[in-house]
């Protein structure tokens, strides 16, 4: 995965993979923006419940329904080495990020530690959705994939951990585009909280 920066210093890979670049954009290009911003602080300062605050933030995108034009042209293009992560603006509570995927791109499985409101603002989003079995525990258990959504472009959802073992994949034709709010300030960090082996328990993290 590749990552640029528009607002804030370069953010880590959301899932431990691919390489970093630099090229931010003007902040002029980025249309609704500011009021996105706006919107999602009065949620964040109005609740503090994970799961509850997901729910509000995607209620704003809903609302407000920022389009694919946040990203200049060139950003919307993506690249051929794997998708690649734009971060619009990082605070102490929330960050925002655009991913842009071309067919076929997919991310590691993988979980977070903090709640992740999004939109689909282009194209389609396939994620694979994962769950332990109940049989055995600690490192005898076993991922599985319990269930797979397809979610076109309007979809909106909003998530927190601990029941959010996911894959994301671009399964279409044409290049996706997905706007991301996580919960917490991803300047110097990432999201992510473990990658996991599909035969069961993580690979990296604790």
């Amino acid at each position: 995965m590749t990552t640029t920066s528009a607002t804030a210093s370069a953010t880590a890979s959301d899932t431990a993979s691919g390489t970093a670049c630099d090229s931010p954009a003007a902040d002029d290009t980025r249309r609704g923006l500011a009021e996105l911003i706006e919107q999602i602080r009065r949620c964040t300062a109005a609740e503090s419940d994970p799961a509850a605050t997901a729910r509000l933030v995607a209620g704003v995108l809903i609302a407000l329904r920022p389009t694919a034009y946040l990203l200049t042209a060139t950003e919307r293009e993506g690249s051929a080495d794997g998708y690649v992560r734009h971060t619009l603006h990082t605070e102490p509570t929330f960050s925002i990020s655009a991913v842009v995927w071309r067919p076929g791109q997919i991310t590691e499985i993988h979980d977070h530690l903090v709640w992740c409101s999004f939109l689909v603002l282009q194209g389609v989003e396939t994620e694979n959705i994962f769950g332990f079995d109940g049989v055995g525990v600690g490192d005898d258990r076993r991922l599985v994939q319990v269930g797979r959504r397809r979610r076109p472009a309007g979809s909106v959802s909003g998530v927190a951990p601990p029941d959010d073992i996911h894959q994301v994949h671009n399964t279409g034709d044409e290049t996706a585009i997905t706007l991301h709010v996580y919960g917490a300030d991803l300047s110097q960090g990432t999201s992510v909280r473990r990658i996991y082996r599909t035969e069961g328990m993580p690979c990296e993290g604790s």
